[in-house]
């Protein structure tokens, strides 16, 4: 082989050599374009879900919020469980017409009346003592108006009893209890032997029982709450003087009744002595018999005697 030939042999190598160089680095520059587009497009969908997990997140987040602003508000509405009591002595011009008001108020505002009594001193003042149940929303209300009514306030007293822990408490204790007894009610079902029916009913009957006092205790805390006691008492202001009743004196009536009171006396009392001397007059006659034997013999004795000192003394 000449020289020529194998020079033209190496150069042609050389050439097929540095191509595939060439297409090499062109097939891994596309791959690494691959390679960085890809992972480009798996940031972005990364990117993509992260923002749609965020909204996720977010709107999960107001649901809670949306949750415990519910919560609290039937928390709050709970807190405001008070039993209001108030009393009031209170002075005014008219009884009969303060009373009046207070009842026309009362049933104004959806109240009512509990009892209601009233007495006379001195002839003609008047005072009495109300006791009425007003809703909690117009207890306030109420107050100034009876306020309004009145010449003077004596006394105003006003106390609350917070029963919230014991409402709350009461709940949960009504809500326990109601799941035992569904639990008695299904071992019921499921119970085959007597004693185990004999059983199970004797603490169903004790379970019912807790759930009738634990429910009528909190129905009692939830009316004392929604009503609102106020107990008034009120003393009339003004003593009526009565007047001078001319036109009852009756004086010349009451002379004749005297007089006559004083006759029907006399001859009570003339009929009397007769009715004792023909009444007793057998009596009298033997005792006035002996009065003047006794008489009689004394004299006797007695001039007998002056007769015996004359002879004497001739």
């Amino acid at each position: 082989m000449s020289k020529k030939r194998l020079a033209i042999i190496l150069s042609f190598i050389l050439l097929l050599a540095g191509c595939s160089g060439g297409m090499s680095d062109e097939s891994k520059s596309s791959s690494d374009m691959g390679a960085k587009t890809e992972s480009m497009d798996k940031s972005e969908s990364n990117d993509v879900s992260f923002s749609e997990g965020e909204e996720d997140s977010a709107a999960e987040n107001n649901t809670s919020v949306e949750e415990k602003a519910k919560t609290s508000a039937a928390e709050a509405a709970v807190e405001r469980m008070v039993i209001y009591n108030a009393e009031m002595n209170l002075r005014v011009k008219k009884f009969e017409k303060a009373r009046n008001a207070l009842e026309q108020k009362a049933k104004s505002y959806k109240g009512y009346i509990v009892n209601s009594s009233s007495n006379r001193y001195d002839g003609e003042q008047q005072s009495g003592t109300m006791t009425f149940r007003i809703p909690q929303e117009h207890f306030q209300a109420f107050l100034n108006d009876a306020e309004g009514l009145s010449v003077q306030v004596y006394n105003r007293q006003v106390s609350g009893e917070d029963v919230t822990e014991e409402f709350v408490d009461l709940e949960s204790r009504l809500k326990s209890k109601r799941a035992v007894e569904a639990r008695l009610l299904e071992f019921m079902k499921q119970a085959q032997k007597t004693e185990d029916l004999l059983k199970i009913s004797s603490d169903l009957a004790n379970v019912q029982e807790e759930i009738e006092q634990i429910a009528g205790r909190k129905k009692f805390l939830e009316n004392q709450s929604a009503l609102s006691t106020v107990t008034i008492s009120l003393e009339e202001n003004e003593v009526p003087v009565p007047k001078i009743d001319n036109e009852n004196l009756n004086t010349w009536q009451k002379i004749k009744k005297q007089f006559a009171d004083n006759i029907n006396i006399l001859l009570s009392a003339g009929s009397g002595i007769i009715v004792f001397l023909i009444g007793n007059l057998p009596i009298l006659l033997i005792v006035g018999f002996i009065v003047s034997a006794i008489i009689f013999f004394v004299r006797k004795y007695t001039r007998r005697s002056e007769n015996n000192n004359i002879d004497s003394n001739s």
